[in-house]
């Protein structure tokens, strides 16, 4: 929104908010704005963003930890932490371009969304790496939860709360974070030929081995063939990354090749791996056309082939794995019965799904995550209505009327 208020500080925030709160004025929560298609659009007239709270507040390489703002841009959190041979552990996505939109997305963005990457199948979502937050709720009020160390008992857990919650509870206006030191090498094992099944198989034999598989995902034959370091191959193809030291990554990679017994398998390198991983992360695969929709449905790894097959045969979804089998991106027209059939899949496989992008009247229409079951849908009324009495702060993002 180009008239959206964007404070220069946290004192800022609070008091946008308790103005807004004053004048049961709905407000559209944002960063950078790069995930606005994300979900259903936010019914406000006006925007509050937190683009001006930048810069890193703490950084502690040996104990682990870094806090920021939440304006702060993810690359300029890498950055510092590159310097220091460290990472985000749960490797955040950039949807930008997924989603059609300029800027740089932004850690609170980030956290607000809860987007975590590959490797959350082997250390977790972002939500289990923030230490700490400071936030804005829906009075105008600053609260804080959690900590800047590692271990912690302060106060009742809003972390986990807030994390992936829209920005429907609260403005975040900083957040800690845990960090690991960044891996001496990389390196992928590309097995080739393997249907969808098959490749699950694999993924989920690699995922059980002692070798710290840090990524495990299935991409067909077109999927892969949008990779530049794929293409080659000419076949649908199972991914499984290890990271670490350069002499572990070679045995271990070496060792799993030799007990999936499969001999045509190809190890990446380390720029070759970076590469592969990165457009996975951001679902470069699916290549989405301008009207199509984009859905994530998050099943048991062994249902993920199904719900694949069933949505491209039906519905004529296209997509691929990642998560080694239990995440299913999928990309297909932009319509209710498209949707219809994504959330038929995924309840019969006993998955949920998010439409994480479509057209605006789509996403206003249906339900772009699944609704919860009474007693839930009652503690999360009873939650909004504790952090955000007035439903100022992004109404109707996740659930129409809340």
């Amino acid at each position: 929104m180009s008239d959206a208020l964007a404070p220069a500080d946290e004192a800022g925030i609070a008091a946008a908010v308790a103005e807004a709160a004053a004048r049961a004025e709905p407000l559209a929560v944002m960063g950078s704005a790069t995930k606005s298609p994300m979900l259903r659009p936010v019914q406000a007239a006006r925007g509050l963003s937190t683009r001006n709270l930048a810069g890193i507040t703490l950084y502690s390489p040996t104990e682990l930890v870094i806090a920021a703002r939440a304006g702060t841009t993810l690359a300029e959190i890498e950055a510092a932490l590159a310097e220091r041979g460290q990472h985000l552990i749960a490797e955040p996505p950039d949807f930008s371009a997924l989603l059609g939109t300029d800027g740089a997305q932004t850690l609170g963005g980030v956290v607000a969304a809860n987007l975590s990457g590959p490797r959350r199948v082997a250390w977790g979502a972002t939500r289990d790496h923030v230490l700490g937050v400071r936030a804005v709720n829906g009075e105008g009020e600053v609260i804080r939860s959690g900590g800047r160390v590692l271990k912690n008992v302060t106060g009742l857990d809003l972390c986990k709360l807030l994390s992936g919650s829209h920005g429907t509870l609260a403005v975040l206006t900083e957040i800690t974070l845990k960090v690991l030191p960044a891996p001496e090498r990389v390196g992928t094992l590309v097995l080739p030929g393997l249907d969808a099944e098959a490749g699950v198989r694999a993924l989920a034999a690699a995922l059980g081995s002692p070798y710290g598989v840090s990524g495990a995902a299935w991409l067909s034959t077109d999927a892969a063939a949008q990779i530049p370091e794929l293409a080659p191959f000419g076949a649908p193809v199972a991914l499984v990354r290890i990271e670490d030291f350069a002499a572990s990554v070679s045995y271990r990679t070496a060792r799993l090749r030799a007990e999936l017994d499969e001999q045509r398998g190809e190890v990446l390198g380390d720029a070759a791996t970076h590469a592969v991983w990165r457009a996975i992360r951001d679902a470069t695969p699916l290549q989405p056309e301008p009207d199509e929709a984009v859905w994530r449905v998050s099943v048991r790894p062994s249902a993920g082939p199904g719900v694949l097959h069933a949505l491209a045969q039906g519905a004529g979804a296209r997509g691929f794995l990642d998560w080694g089998g239990g995440l299913v991106w999928l990309a297909g027209a932009g319509n209710s019965e498209t949707h219809a059939a994504v959330e038929q899949a995924a309840r019969q496989a006993g998955g949920v799904w998010m439409l994480l992008r479509g057209p605006e009247p789509l996403r206003a229409a249906v339900d772009v995550i699944p609704r919860e079951v009474p007693p839930l849908a009652r503690i999360t009324s009873r939650v909004k209505a504790a952090l955000d009495p007035k439903g100022i702060l992004n109404p109707g993002r996740m659930y129409a009327g809340i």
